[in-house]
């Protein structure tokens, strides 16, 4: 048998925000074509390369 590549894990994050901020976010996101778990992901990305956001 050949090996198969492993498949991306995904993480379910759950963090208590604030409701107004959140849709605020969401709505941000759309309107510039972003879903926001790839906002997230680049950040916490960018935060782990250098330290900072």
């Amino acid at each position: 048998m050949a090996a198969k590549p492993k498949k991306t894990q995904k993480v379910r994050l759950d963090y208590n925000i604030d409701k107004e901020v959140y849709d605020d976010f969401v709505r941000n996101s759309s309107k510039k074509g972003y879903a926001p778990n790839v906002i997230v992901e680049i950040l916490m990305k960018k935060f782990n390369d250098n330290g900072q956001l």
